[in-house]
């Protein structure tokens, strides 16, 4: 059966969803706290977490960077509000989705088959790559580390993994649907102004170089040439 931990603070929340997950064969449990929550995951067992934003003690994006920190569980992260900047936050944590409150219960299941289902048929992880080396910028899967002119750059992980994707296919045009479904898989009408953000944060980070660049109405390409 595969378990799921819910944290959030309303006491009322997790029984009656416990009971409706069954009926898929899921089973829920519930932590009211991050702390608690935090030890639940460390004490293994946990197949996803779903993480309220508003919580005591820290904020559910907190609490998605220490859990991404220690460990690859997917996390979906719920809220009440439903910002663009939210969710973006909640991607470059390392979230693997994001959905608002109030919802239906038969969504948020789906939700959760999905990713874990996105997980089950992931590819090999990327860092079996090799190094990729441009005129001026070093991308390396296996350590997930780059280097912009001989310095090191601090990406977050979507940052990175944005990076690579572009990196793999010089020259060739993403468009924003092909970074959601490469990325995380989002649904691409609630998430397509992220990518712009991301794809801005991430060119500026790799300033001075003019790496990324937007094709009107097109998408993005890694615009650097490629070294042998």
């Amino acid at each position: 059966m595969t378990h799921i931990l819910l944290i959030d603070d309303d006491e009322h929340l997790g029984p009656p969803l416990a009971h409706y997950f069954q009926r898929f064969g899921l089973q829920l449990a519930q932590a009211l706290t991050p702390a608690d929550g935090l030890a639940r995951l460390r004490a293994g067992g946990v197949d996803i977490a779903i993480l309220d934003v508003m919580l005591p003690e820290m904020d559910g994006f907190a609490l998605c960077r220490i859990i991404r920190a220690e460990s690859r569980v997917p996390i979906l992260m719920l809220t009440a509000r439903g910002e663009v900047m939210d969710r973006v936050v909640g991607l470059e944590l390392g979230a693997d989705d994001y959905m608002p409150k109030p919802f239906e219960p038969r969504e948020l299941v789906a939700r959760v088959q999905n990713v874990l289902r996105r997980r089950e048929s992931a590819p090999e992880p990327l860092a079996a790559d090799p190094a990729l080396r441009f005129d001026g910028l070093l991308v390396n899967p296996a350590t997930r580390s780059v280097q912009r002119q001989g310095a090191g750059v601090e990406l977050t992980s979507t940052e990175f993994d944005l990076l690579h994707l572009l990196a793999r296919s010089p020259g060739k045009v993403f468009s924003r649907d092909d970074i959601l479904a490469a990325l995380r898989g989002h649904e691409v009408e609630l998430h397509t102004r992220a990518v712009d953000i991301l794809v801005s944060r991430l060119r500026k980070k790799l300033e001075p170089l003019d790496a990324v660049k937007t094709l009107r109405n097109a998408g993005y390409t890694l615009a650097l040439q490629r070294q042998r």
